[in-house]
């Protein structure tokens, strides 16, 4: 008979070693969704491709909101979708995604939401923490109440929390942060050093 093979705890300096492994966690001179410009791109897409992976991620995620009650997980597409499936089965929930409509996220596909609903919003990456925002907006829309805001990486030093202002009722946490300085376009140091530019999602560079 096998035994079961133990699975790792996911700490943050475990995570980071396995996003440099797998070419997630990339130096360069990158366009980011927010618009901003960074030295540092990290592409959840690329270990969320592994199933073990997305595993382990969503299982250490769902543990931080275990003792909250949720009854849905709810991500923005793109970044958000596999992520809220796996939160979602580890904590034995249904999932859900936003989309993007004429510059807001909304529920659509037959995703409905009641003011009964206690809602876990997680997203891969937060760095203005725009599409969680939006996220919010369409949650809220419905009356369902948001609990929690579960994140893969902080790009915000620690200040998610203050930068979404969801209020203190919203628990925030995430599995890692990644200290990386994000600047608008016209006062991005490595523009004025002529660095080429990458937008990381399709790794085409720009102008």
């Amino acid at each position: 008979m096998k035994r079961k093979r133990e699975r790792k705890k996911v700490t943050s300096d475990r995570l980071l070693a396995r996003l440099r492994e797998v070419g997630a966690l990339l130096e360069g001179h990158f366009h980011l969704t927010s618009g901003q410009h960074s030295p540092v791109f990290v592409q959840c897409s690329r270990i969320m491709q592994y199933p073990p992976d997305a595993a382990l991620i969503g299982e250490a995620l769902a543990g931080r909101f275990s003792d909250l009650g949720v009854s849905v997980v709810v991500g923005p597409a793109m970044g958000g979708v596999l992520l809220a499936h796996e939160v979602a089965r580890a904590l034995g929930v249904r999932s859900a995604f936003t989309e993007k409509q004429d510059g807001s996220q909304v529920l659509r596909r037959g995703f409905r939401l009641t003011p009964q609903d206690r809602v876990l919003l997680v997203e891969d990456v937060l760095t203005t923490g725009g599409s969680v925002l939006r996220s919010a907006a369409a949650v809220r829309g419905t009356g369902a109440k948001i609990v929690g805001v579960g994140l893969i990486i902080d790009r915000t030093a620690g200040r998610a929390a203050e930068a979404l202002g969801l209020g203190p009722e919203v628990r925030v946490e995430s599995l890692a942060f990644v200290d990386a300085p994000a600047y608008p376009p016209d006062q991005c140091p490595l523009c004025r050093e002529g660095v080429g530019l990458v937008r990381p999602k399709d790794q085409d560079p720009v102008g």
